[in-house]
């Protein structure tokens, strides 16, 4: 039995993964595979690929690809969820601010730096013509940061997965002014390269598991069993389940294209969120 740790957020985006441990599908193909949950995120991600305390991640592409830019020693392995994250864009209840263009001076709330919530921060400001370098930011490190940094006049704004945070919208904890989605796939599957190296049969096995829970998933959308374990496991309504499944389109290829990973790192030169394009093998391993 061989053993790996992946690390992904707890979020509903994961649950094909735990699915598949609980179901003993790893360890039927000989795969100890442990599962780290970082409510931090992406930049918590990254810090735990580069410091070896995890070998692969569930993790933000745009988190990534700017990470390896700057010298994490990882690959990206596959596209784990094809279509694009829907952001909310949050404020607290009780703020003055009403409209996304009103938010242009305001204190954002991330949860570290090289996170998606900082990354998509400069996404919209971009897109609302924001001066980039004036940004603001508070470090919040994780969802409950954000809610006490909004709540206690902390921060102006915080951007986080659209559904997640729908019950503290619901619960009137957060307001939400706007949503945007990203331009690119949202989530992608990094390994770290010593990993890559003396593991790839490993990467490989791991990889034909997941896809083979995912091409159920992906037409499971009006499966009531299914639903109801989003309903039970992350605090969600039976319509927002619904719509998120509806909008959601995991990826069961074993393909990674050249092309795809070309033009996401065009669109982020085009955000400045990265500075310059990398040639795709610094990005990507090809396992299959």
């Amino acid at each position: 039995m061989q053993k790996i740790t992946i690390g992904g957020v707890p979020e509903h985006f994961n649950l094909p993964w735990h699915l598949a441990i609980e179901g003993g599908k790893f360890k039927q193909k000989g795969v100890d595979l442990q599962w780290k949950e970082f409510p931090g995120g992406t930049g918590a991600m990254c810090i735990a690929l580069r410091d070896g305390s995890i070998d692969a991640a569930i993790i933000l592409t745009e988190g990534i690809i700017k990470d390896i830019i700057n010298g994490n020693p990882s690959k990206i392995v596959k596209v784990y969820v094809e279509s694009p994250l829907l952001w909310g864009i949050h404020v607290g209840a009780q703020s003055k601010f009403k409209t996304n263009k009103d938010l242009e001076k305001a204190r954002i709330a991330i949860s570290r730096f090289g996170s998606g919530s900082q990354l998509m921060a400069i996404v919209n400001a971009v897109n609302q013509g924001f001066d980039i370098n004036n940004l603001h930011y508070e470090i919040v490190n994780n969802l409950e940061g954000g809610i006490k940094a909004l709540t206690e006049n902390q921060a102006d704004y915080f951007m986080w997965e659209h559904f997640t945070t729908k019950p503290l919208v619901d619960q009137g904890v957060f307001r939400r002014i706007d949503s945007i989605t990203t331009p690119w796939p949202c989530f992608v599957m990094a390994v770290r390269n010593d990993v890559l190296d003396n593991k790839s049969a490993l990467i490989k096995t791991i990889i034909n598991v997941i896809n083979n829970q995912l091409k159920n998933f992906t037409k499971e959308h009006h499966n009531t069993t299914l639903i109801d374990l989003f309903l039970e496991r992350y605090n969600q309504k039976e319509v927002d389940v619904k719509e998120w499944l509806s909008i959601t389109k995991c990826n069961n290829e074993k393909a990674i294209s050249i092309e795809l990973i070309n033009s996401i790192q065009n669109k982020l030169v085009n955000f400045n969120v990265i500075n310059i394009a990398i040639p795709y093998d610094d990005l990507i391993e090809e396992v299959f």
